[in-house]
């Protein structure tokens, strides 16, 4: 009875995930005109493509895919990276409060980033930038800042994650490493990161979909509308006095495909990330 509770509790929570997914999809696939007389839930008439290549040209797609490529990429790389080092210095270097330091980073990801908006909006304007760099000649309004901003905040969370993952590797892997010669360099690049692969896959497919999704940010630290991420390309496809909806749904999940491939392509190491730490003692 338990079992047969907890299964429909799961199927509606399912449910409730994937019908708006569902009807966004409907409704992308059928005329405006359509819908406006017949209703959204009303069985079609007929199913038409038009809206997804409207919304890829209307809403200048490529240029935005390209915008967030520019942002996500490298601040994933640094994220990890940076997040890699610590990490490892945490959990297996001998560094006096390391277990303070750990929770410090961990606090951090508490504070709501809204309270920051002012005082980074402020500094970022203050912060000088070589014109190859920014055109504002500052943090603002550059990819820079928000490379920077995505790798402050995504940082803590993946030192905390990693470090617990990297406590369940052996010590004795890193005491044999240690014998043999190998320094802290050694020990972190040839021995340690390689077996941490399961996690990084986990926390690449996670930072990827948030930097990803990032819409606060870009709103705020940017003002060159042709500098902004794929988020803001919906802005768009709505019109001053009418939005096709049924437009926006299409674009919507255009937007959306980048992170549902890049999921699809991690999955498996996504799911062992998730429960290799769980099974070890």
């Amino acid at each position: 009875m338990k079992r047969a509770a907890l299964h429909a509790f799961l199927g509606l929570v399912a449910l409730g995930w994937v019908l708006p997914l569902a009807l966004a999809v409907y409704a992308s696939l059928r005329p405006y005109a359509e819908t406006a007389r017949l209703g959204y839930f009303s069985p079609p008439e007929s199913l038409t493509l038009d809206y997804y290549a409207r919304a890829w040209t209307e809403a200048e797609l490529p240029k935005y895919y390209l915008n967030t490529l520019i942002v996500v990429l490298p601040a994933l790389a640094l994220t990890l990276l940076l997040a890699s080092f610590t990490a490892f210095a945490v959990a297996k270097l001998p560094i006096p409060g390391r277990r303070t330091l750990l929770i410090v980073f961990t606090a951090g990801n508490l504070l709501p980033p809204q309270v920051l908006i002012t005082p980074l909006y402020s500094l970022y304007t203050l912060v000088p930038l070589p014109w190859w760099l920014s055109d504002s000649m500052s943090l603002y309004d550059s990819y820079l800042g928000l490379i920077l901003i995505h790798v402050a905040f995504q940082f803590g969370f993946c030192v905390f994650v990693m470090a617990n993952f990297m406590r369940t590797i052996p010590i004795e892997i890193t005491e044999a490493a240690l014998v043999d010669g190998a320094g802290v360099w050694r020990r972190y690049w040839r021995l340690t990161l390689p077996l941490c692969r399961p996690v990084l896959a986990a926390l690449g497919t996670l930072q990827f979909t948030w930097m990803y999704n990032d819409f606060l940010w870009a709103l705020v630290l940017m003002t060159s509308g042709d500098k902004l991420p794929i988020t803001s390309a919906l802005n768009n496809l709505r019109g001053q006095f009418f939005t096709d909806h049924n437009l926006l749904a299409a674009g919507s999940l255009l937007v959306a495909l980048p992170t549902l491939v890049v999921f699809q392509l991690l999955h498996k190491h996504f799911v062992a990330g998730l429960t290799l730490g769980s099974a070890k003692g």
